[in-house]
Order: structure tokens, then sequence, then C-alpha cells
């Protein structure tokens, strides 16, 4: 019986943009009001982005050296699967079906929705209801229709949906550079917004409000991991691979700084407060009200990248955990002719439009934060078994400082979030325990498969 497999067809170039693009979506157009909001202080919320930022950088060099040793498709899933035990890898690949990948497909749609009714208010409403219920139900069908359409365009095969996905991110990429370039040349902002605002208090509710916002950016920062979960698609995994996250995690750190410090010049920190469309405000006040039609169009065309870069990933981790006997056997599935996991990718839209259609981006946005930190920091424990075992193709600089570097702060930063919004974060750990009764019933059902897979394909044993 022959054996679906994903080919290697992916070079640097597409697979850096990958990450760029699941890097730069939702968070960073949201977050930085509302971090504003907790922390009173621009240098602080500016410092928090940068050293988010270099945790990030430290994970993606970690991911670097994992990846490379395991170059193939499902990311956490894979690594924990192979590093330690297969219910750790199901665990991680179970939260991303929710949390990881259909979750912020749905927030970056919702978003899209958002931004395309500022551009277009005229569309919202038909005369046939009440304005705010068509309103509220014609945002959502821009969503669902959206992700539709991206789930339709990456059933096509990998190199088709590359294609699209390089065109969105260099949309993306021209839209912030234009954005800082321009709101900086124009002179209308204010220097001295960065030396305003309040001292927060480092006592314990100081540094919970800390954690929590570090977890926030971290959420933005969220992508640095990307080609990881592409591994079967690279050419030369070694050295595409660790490239690709450092290149892409060190460019996405740079504009989000320079972005963050437009936000500030733009607008007086205790107006950024709570604000959540807080590039369309610091549009506003540098280019006057006239010009947030265009920036919402752009933002919303910039969120489409986020979108497709998240359909892309997502379906390799179900084909992984499917090809392990851990998932329904139709997500392994290639199609024939695109050779693209074709009704994995279906699934995946279709939990993201059901999301849709119950949650608002509010809802969901905490619970992403939290559910997001827990399994990367499993992987970078793993680099120190790798390393034992000798399996390392590529080795990281600055070992073992990096990787102690992203462990403890991303212990550090689920603790203070936790207790800070304990309930959200209770949730997040009650989706990962729910996948516990769920693993064990794969495992008697797939036992068999399981057993030989592992013994063919484990490389650390």
């Amino acid at each position: 019986m022959t054996e679906d497999r994903l080919e290697r067809r992916l070079g640097l170039f597409p697979v850096t943009n990958i990450v760029i693009a699941n890097m730069i979506g939702a968070g960073i157009f949201t977050t930085s009001g509302l971090l504003m909001r907790d922390l009173h202080n621009p240098l602080l919320m500016i410092f928090l982005w940068a050293f988010a930022g270099l945790i990030a950088l430290c994970g993606a060099l970690c991911y670097g050296e994992v990846g490379a040793a395991i170059p193939e498709a499902g990311g956490e899933y894979t690594f924990l699967s192979q590093l330690f035990h297969p219910s750790f890898g199901f665990l991680s690949g179970w939260l991303s079906l929710f949390a990881g990948f259909s979750a912020p497909i749905a927030a970056s749609a919702i978003g899209f929705s958002e931004y395309f009714s500022r551009a277009f208010p005229e569309l919202m409403h038909i005369g046939i209801a009440d304005a705010t219920l068509e309103a509220t139900i014609l945002k959502k069908l821009f969503a669902v229709l959206i992700i539709a359409l991206f789930t339709l365009i990456h059933m096509r095969g990998i190199v088709f949906g590359s294609k699209v996905q390089n065109l969105l991110t260099l949309l993306k990429i021209s839209i912030i550079l234009g954005l800082i370039g321009f709101g900086f040349a124009s002179g209308k902002g204010n220097l001295n917004n960065f030396s305003a605002g309040n001292l927060l208090k480092f006592d314990f509710a100081g540094f919970k409000i800390i954690g929590l916002s570090l977890m926030w950016i971290m959420f933005a920062y969220s992508g640095w991991n990307a080609s990881a979960y592409i591994g079967s698609e690279i050419k030369n995994p070694e050295k595409n691979l660790p490239r690709s996250l450092f290149i892409g995690t060190g460019a996405v750190i740079v504009l989000y700084l320079f972005l963050n410090a437009f936000f500030v010049y733009a607008v007086p920190p205790q107006e950024m407060e709570g604000v959540i469309s807080i590039a369309g405000l610091a549009a506003n006040n540098i280019f006057g009200i006239s010009f947030g039609k265009i920036l919402s169009l752009l933002i919303a065309f910039a969120l489409l990248s986020s979108i497709s870069a998240f359909i892309i990933l997502g379906p390799r981790v179900y084909y992984s955990m499917s090809r392990d006997g851990y998932f329904f056997k139709f997500a392994s599935n290639i199609h024939p002719k695109f050779q693209v996991p074709g009704k994995s990718i279906l699934l995946q839209g279709m939990i993201a439009s059901l999301l849709v259609l119950l949650g608002t981006f509010e809802q969901i946005l905490t619970y992403m934060g939290f559910s997001l930190s827990i399994f990367p920091i499993l992987v970078v424990i793993g680099v120190f078994k790798l390393r034992r075992s000798g399996k390392s193709r590529f080795k990281m600089p600055g070992f073992p400082l990096v990787p102690l570097v992203y462990i403890l702060s991303g212990i550090s930063i689920m603790i203070l979030a936790f207790f800070e919004k304990p309930a959200v974060s209770s949730i997040a750990l009650l989706t990962t325990a729910a996948g516990i009764p769920v693993f064990f019933w794969f495992r008697s059902k797939y036992g068999k498969r399981i057993k030989q897979e592992r013994q063919e394909n484990n490389i650390l044993r």
C-alpha cells in the first residue's frame, strides 16, 4: 500500500513569509491600547514588546534546532511525540485544533469583517431588519465567507497557496512600513508622549499586570514557530527551517517596535487607553479622519495574510496526528492532484466558521493567549534531551542560556497571568485536560498501528 506523504517544495523565501504572515495578525493591531490601559506608561509598554520579542527569538532558535533534527509536519505534536511521549504530542495537537489554529482563524476573520465594515459601512445594512442586528449578522457572514474562500485556495495546493501567501505578506509589510515611515515623516505627532504616563508599582499586583501584558504580547508574537509545522514540505530543512524562524521572527520584532513607537508618537497615552482599533486612531491623528477608511481597508487585507497562514499550518498538525493513529483516518488523506491534506483543511475551516458564529473577538483573545503558552515550553525543554541524544543537526548559539530564558520566562508569565485572570486560564487548562480521555480512546482504537509507527519513526529511540 502506498503511503501518503507531503513533498518538499518550499524554499527559504516562501517559508520565511509564512512565519512573518503567521506572526503579524490581529494582535499587533488590537493589543497596544489595552496594554496602555493597564500599564499607563508608554516606555514600559515598548520595553515589554521588546522583552517579549527576545523571548520569541529564544523560542525560534530552540525550535530551529528541534525542527532541523525532526523535519516533519506537525510542529509541537510531532516534536513532543518523538521527544517525550505520544500523549504530550496528542494534547498539543488537540489544543491546536481549537485554540492554536481554528480560534486564531476565527479571530482574524472577525477582525477582517470589523475593519472591512469600517471602510464600507453601507454594506452592513440591507434594510430588511434592525440595523444593529443586520450589521452583526452580515459581519459574521463576511467572516465565514473569507474563511471559506481561503480554505478553498489552500485546498488547491501548497505552491498555489504559498504564492497567494507571498503576495499578501508583502502587502502587509508594505502597509506597516508605509504607516511607520509616512507617520514619522509627517512630523504631526508628539515626542513628549513617550515621557508621559504614570509609573507602575512593582508589587505583586504590578507584576500580575506585567505577566498578563506579556501574555497578550506573546499572543501577538505567536507564529514565531510557524515553519516547524510544515517541516515535511521544506527543501533542505536542516538549513532553511532554522533560518526562516530566525529571520522571520527578527523582522517582526523590528516592525512591532517601530509600529508601537508610531502609536505612542501619534496618540497621547491617556487617549490610547482601552482603544482596540489603535492603528485607526493613530492614523486619524496624523493623517486625518478621511484616511481612516483607507487604513481600515488596508488592515482588513493585512489580516487576510494571517488567515491564509493559519489555514496552511493547522491541517499539517491534524495530518500528522492521523498518520500516527491519534486522529480520524480521513485527516491524513492527501489529495492526489493538489498534494495537500484537503480533508484536514476542510475540517479546520468548518471549526473556525463555527467559532465565528458562536463567539466574538474579545471572548477568544485571552483564551488563546494562555493556551498557546503551554506546549512550546515543553518543546524547548526537549532541546536538552535532543542534545544528550546526539541527534542535533543545527546547534543554536547561546545554549543553554537561550532555552533557559524561554522556559523561565514562559512559566513566570503563565503563573502571573493565571493569578490575574484565573477563570479564562482555567478554561484553557480544562480544554487541554479534556483531550486526555480522547487520547486513550484513539490509542485503544488504533493501538497496533501506533506501536508500529513509533517503532519505525521515533528517531530518538
